[in-house]
Parts: C-alpha cells; sequence; structure tokens
C-alpha cells in the first residue's frame, strides 16, 4: 500500500496468474521454511492450494520455480530453483519501481496525490 493505492502486479501466462503479490510471498515463505506444506502452514492455506499455486508457477516459466526432494534426509522437502530465486528477485525490483514511479519527486505534483486529496477515508453508508 501506498497511501489509498494498492498495487497488484500480476504476470499472465496465456490463462494463468504466473506471479503475483501472493505467489512471490508464497516463494518467500517456501525459501524460509523449506517446505511446501511448512509455507502453506505459516501462510494459513492448506496444503492442496500450496501445491496448485505451486504448480501453476512451475508450468508457466521456462523453467520450474520451486523443485521438490521426497523421502528422508537433510535435503529433503523444497527449495526454490536458480530461476524461481531470479524470477522472485526481478518481480520483486519490478514492485519497487512501479511504486518509486507513483510517490512524489520534490516540488512535483503526482496523479496519486492529486486522486488522494479527493478520497475520502471512508465510503459513505449506503441508503
Amino acid at each position: 500500500m501506498i497511501g489509498p493505492l494498492k498495487i497488484k502486479l500480476q504476470l499472465v501466462c496465456g490463462d494463468e496468474f504466473a506471479m503475483g503479490p501472493g505467489k512471490a510471498d508464497l516463494l518467500e515463505t517456501i525459501a524460509r521454511e523449506g517446505s511446501i506444506s511448512a509455507a502453506g502452514r505459516a501462510m494459513g492455506m492448506s496444503y492442496r492450494r500450496t501445491w496448485l499455486l505451486v504448480d501453476t508457477m512451475n508450468r508457466c516459466w521456462s523453467e520450474p520455480l520451486v523443485e521438490t526432494t521426497a523421502g528422508g534426509g537433510r535435503h529433503r522437502g523444497a527449495r526454490l530453483t536458480e530461476c524461481g530465486k531470479a524470477v522472485l528477485s526481478d518481480y520483486r525490483a519490478l514492485e519497487a519501481s512501479i511504486a518509486k514511479a507513483v510517490m512524489p519527486e520534490k516540488g512535483k505534483t503526482k496523479p496519486l496525490e492529486k486522486l488522494a486529496k479527493r478520497l475520502r477515508d471512508k465510503a459513505l453508508s449506503s441508503q
């Protein structure tokens, strides 16, 4: 959120959303937790929902973003691939550049500021 503006950057692949803020958050959580199921729990999602989002991402990019290793041992679980790390980093950089584009420069008024001045803090009650 930047003031009253909510930026929701979504990249599409055909009819699928290849990346958006929720999927980027999921990638960060998988990287931190080391597992798809743990990431889902941390984000309050079912394992099935989490897996479907990972599957969509893996199908939409030139290479998988998340790789999994089944079984026991130290190297089991899930991790971001090099492509996954790059896509996440580039997506977050794009978000930051878009956010910067709407921030006012010193001495200049951006359209967002003009709109924000006219926007109510809360909507009026419906009749």
